[in-house]
């Protein structure tokens, strides 16, 4: 080979190598954001970079090539949010877009106070539906956020026993478990039980540990709408500290409160006792929604007793004039600590009673009708045949404050996640501003905590304790559960009068790296996944 040859085959090297762009590859690439990681440690100026499913690097800046460039100079990135109390399963059914929830950052709905969509049916039936196929017919419905979900003890008890009043059996027992047990290969997060609503609370505590001790096995979790959550706080929370000792595994209060104005000040007696079951080794969480009102049926305010049998069986029995009588005295007394005058009704079946009512107090109603509050009460849920969706302003101001800046608490809506209502219908705000007002309200405008700490208390804690690996964190080779926010403009819209309105500030998520929201709208994709318990990966490891 001559010179003149090898000269040539220099300067062509030479180009080709200083021209070439060595720059990794990905999907997507977002430059100059503030990267809060999930973790609680300080936030940095950073680079974080989607290629597939995953994240494949978050760091101090960084050049990529890719065809998706987003600057987000002065803007948030974090980890999507997990709502740990989502009643979206029958909403994301109807539209799987999710928008409510979305457009606060929430990637994971996670399912299963107290009831689950399965096992649903007798399992000898055409119609009978797993828990795992309750939860893949959802993923084949097509919806953007990821899914997951505890199993509902009451769910299973209605399997095996019905609606009786009564003491499991040994038997029922023993193939309750089995039922667990399969629910937890099938990905169950663990047991989800609410105490206050039959026919959950015809379960007692020595049933409870039983199916646990099953969900501890497989690595799961036990979490709880504790046995009363006013006057008898603290000893439904010492049966819910018994489960977790006794079955070895965590637990989580679902919607941790003291509800009822006598009762608020129980609530430091609760964060004492958790902190100190804490410090014994138990691993004691709770979640919670950021307003002062709660929202339930009538049931709220009727007693279990007379539910006993199921709906049909219900109604019937508040027309017995013995069962009546008795009724009215106990719903007279509830009514002593929780006002008619502060609950609100928000749902009715009938089109003709939501005219009428909607939007009134019983206070209202009952002025109306030139009947008691109880009466009316009795006779309103008769006249709809349902329980009547209401509005319970039943909590302190305060008392939320001091919950929020709780290391150990997360968040949850307990509200379906909505798309596209229907007219005239009426929800709590919380479903479209529980989590954006940790940000916005709680964060920057009242500055009860950090904003690194807010975001690790919306997606790092809770996956945690859900035992979740690979999300909660913006980490290398975590999904690409990824949200940007505007930390100026974040904030709630919903109010009590006018819920159904949309939170600010949330620009992008993407879902398994799949941008569902984009410039604040939804991209008409539906990347989201059954995300499944340890108990399941255990199994899938064998």
């Amino acid at each position: 080979m001559n010179s003149k040859t090898l000269f040539t085959l220099f300067i062509v090297n030479f180009f080709v190598f200083f021209s070439c762009d060595n720059d990794p590859i990905c999907d997507t690439v977002i430059q100059n954001g503030t990267i809060y990681d999930g973790s609680g440690l300080p936030s940095y100026i950073g680079t974080l970079a989607m290629k597939g499913d995953e994240i494949i690097y978050v760091g101090p800046p960084k050049k990529f090539k890719s065809k998706n460039k987003i600057d987000a100079t002065g803007k948030g990135v974090s980890p999507g949010f997990i709502n740990m109390l989502s009643w979206g399963y029958s909403s994301l059914l109807k539209n799987g877009r999710s928008l409510s929830d979305l457009k606060q950052g929430v990637t994971l709905e996670v399912f299963g106070e107290g009831t689950s969509a399965g096992p649903n049916g007798h399992p000898d039936s055409l119609d009978y539906i797993s828990f795992g196929e309750a939860m893949e017919k959802l993923i084949k419905n097509k919806v953007s956020p990821n899914i997951a979900s505890f199993l509902g003890a009451a769910t299973v008890r209605i399997q095996h026993i019905g609606y009786a009043n009564r003491k499991a059996s040994v038997s029922e027992i023993n193939e309750m478990q089995k039922t667990v047990k399969t629910a937890m290969e099938e990905g169950a997060m663990g047991i989800g039980s609410s105490l206050i609503y039959a026919p959950g609370d015809y379960a007692d505590t020595e049933e409870l540990i039983a199916l646990n001790k099953i969900v501890s096995k497989y690595n799961g979790m036990y979490i709880s709408h504790m046995r009363n959550e006013d006057n008898r706080v603290i000893e439904a929370l010492e049966e819910l500290i018994t489960i977790a000792r006794e079955a070895k595994l965590p637990a989580e209060i679902y919607h941790l409160k003291a509800s009822r104005r006598p009762n608020w000040h129980l609530l430091d007696t609760i964060i004492e006792r958790v902190e100190n079951a804490q410090k014994e080794g138990l691993k004691i969480t709770a979640d919670m929604y950021t307003y002062p009102a709660s929202s339930t049926g009538l049931t709220g305010v009727i007693p279990t007793w007379v539910q006993e049998g199921g709906h049909k069986a219900w109604i019937n029995r508040m027309k017995e004039p013995k069962a009546r009588k008795r009724l009215l005295k106990d719903i007279r007394e509830e009514l002593s600590q929780q006002p008619p005058e502060g609950i609100l009704m928000v749902g009715f079946k009938n089109p003709s009673m939501a005219d009428k009512y909607q939007g009134k107090t019983i206070a209202e109603a009952s002025e109306m009708r030139k009947q008691s509050p109880e009466e009316t009460i009795i006779d309103m849920i008769i006249e709809d045949d349902s329980r009547i969706q209401c509005i319970y302003f039943s909590m302190s101001d305060q008392n939320i404050r001091k919950k929020i800046k709780l290391p150990w608490v997360s968040f949850c809506s307990d509200a379906g996640s909505y798309s596209d209502p229907k007219e005239g219908f009426r929800t709590h705000p919380r479903a479209y501003g529980s989590f954006i007002r940790v940000l916005g309200k709680f964060s920057r405008d009242e500055n009860l905590l950090s904003l690194e700490e807010a975001i690790r208390k919306l997606s790092g804690l809770p996956a945690s304790n859900l035992g979740l690996k690979d999300r909660g964190l913006l980490k290398e080779n975590y999904f690409g559960d990824v949200v940007i926010f505007d930390p100026n403009t974040v904030g709630d819209n919903a109010t009590f009068e006018n819920p159904l309105q949309y939170a600010n500030g949330i620009e992008y998520v993407w879902v398994n790296g799949s941008a569902v929201i984009k410039n604040g709208k939804h991209t008409n994709s539906f990347p989201g996944r059954f995300v499944k318990g340890p108990g399941a990966l255990k199994n899938n490891a064998n």
